[in-house]
């Protein structure tokens, strides 16, 4: 129940003391100047108490929002890989430098709609997306995990459209004018990276990151254990990249467990010169190595793949990044269609 008591400062001027003692809880107290507030302020801590909404709240005027950045780069961050690690903590220090120093019950979606917008002059839609996601992901924690907020304001906040994905994919004469100059290149990684990042869809740095102890020859496949995502994922392996990894493993260097090891093994190489210079001299513009990953998704679904086959082939969790694809199977699916109704009514 609660007391109020009343007291007078050294000028005279009255004050209320509120204390809220409800069995099997901390004494809750606070000062008002005018009694109204004083009982409005206990009628409602006590409701809130007996609800078990009191001390979520209480716990959201003791932390800041600083407080919840360093707690979440410390204790979930490092769930991730390291590449996931690095962009997650670089997109929460961002939001800490805009509102690090308010406490987390004065956090609203209005003032996440000015991080937004103040976001939005000197970045793209898609990478807002992004921020305000991990952003989300951090609020969600501090409410369902430390008991820190009752409720995730950023997910009242609207996010900004992104833009249709870009599909840039190659034919089949830019592929082979590709494939020739990758072939004819100074760097002998260069044609097999290609020929595996189309003939699997592998992200670049999955590509570059495979070790041989990952490698399964007899049975045609990869083991990604760290991916975008944070799934383990099979690639299975066929055809020509089959054949030259084979060939590949034949002469391996022996002073390191990578497939694509720098001169001195330690590292990765990097490709990016020789790939520049192989699209320069097949004259393919308007390409990066990462549309490689559109080509494979692209004629996945011109050779009459499911967008749900795609996505597990690619290591998408979801639909919805493979979308961009569906029109590229059309034809398969007016087929499809076509037989299912022939089966049916070819008799009537």
């Amino acid at each position: 129940m609660a007391s109020i008591t009343k007291r007078t400062t050294n000028e005279g001027k009255p004050y209320y003391t509120v204390r809220v003692r409800l069995k099997g809880y901390p004494v809750q107290t606070a000062t008002f100047d005018r009694l109204t507030d004083a009982r409005e302020w206990a009628k409602r801590t006590e409701t809130a108490i007996k609800e078990g909404r009191h001390f979520k709240t209480a716990e959201a005027k003791k932390h800041t929002f600083a407080d919840l950045v360093n707690r979440y780069i410390k204790d979930v961050v490092p769930r991730y890989n390291e590449r996931e690690r690095k962009e997650r903590a670089a997109k929460m220090q961002w939001w800490a430098e805009q509102i690090g120093p308010y406490m987390l019950a004065d956090v609203n979606p209005a003032l996440l709609v000015e991080c937004r917008d103040t976001l939005s002059q000197s970045r793209s839609p898609a990478t807002v997306v992004r921020y305000m996601a991990a952003l989300s992901h951090a609020f969600t924690i501090a409410v369902n995990e430390w008991q820190w907020m009752q409720e995730n304001p950023a997910q009242k906040v609207k996010k900004p459209k992104e833009p249709r994905g870009r599909v840039r994919f190659l034919n089949d004469g830019e592929r082979q004018r590709l494939l020739d100059a990758c072939k004819e290149s100074k760097n002998e990684y260069l044609y097999l990276a290609v020929i595996l990042a189309i003939g699997t869809g592998m992200r670049q740095g999955e590509l570059m990151g495979l070790k041989w102890k990952d490698v399964d020859l007899k049975a045609g496949a990869l083991i990604l254990h760290e991916t975008k995502n944070g799934d383990r994922r099979r690639v299975p392996l066929a055809g020509h990249g089959l054949e030259l990894l084979r060939e590949h493993a034949k002469v391996r260097r022996i002073d390191t467990d990578l497939l694509f090891p720098a001169k001195h093994g330690d590292r990765p190489i990097n490709l990016r010169s020789a790939f520049e210079y192989a699209l320069e001299r097949a004259g393919i513009d308007n390409f990066h190595w990462h549309d490689l990953r559109h080509c494979t998704a692209s004629y996945l679904a011109m050779n009459g793949a499911s967008l749900a086959e795609i996505a597990e082939i690619l290591g998408h969790k979801t639909l919805a990044m493979v979308k961009r694809y569906a029109h590229l199977s059309d034809g398969h699916v007016s087929n499809v269609v076509a037989s299912m109704n022939a089966k049916i009514f070819g008799g009537v």
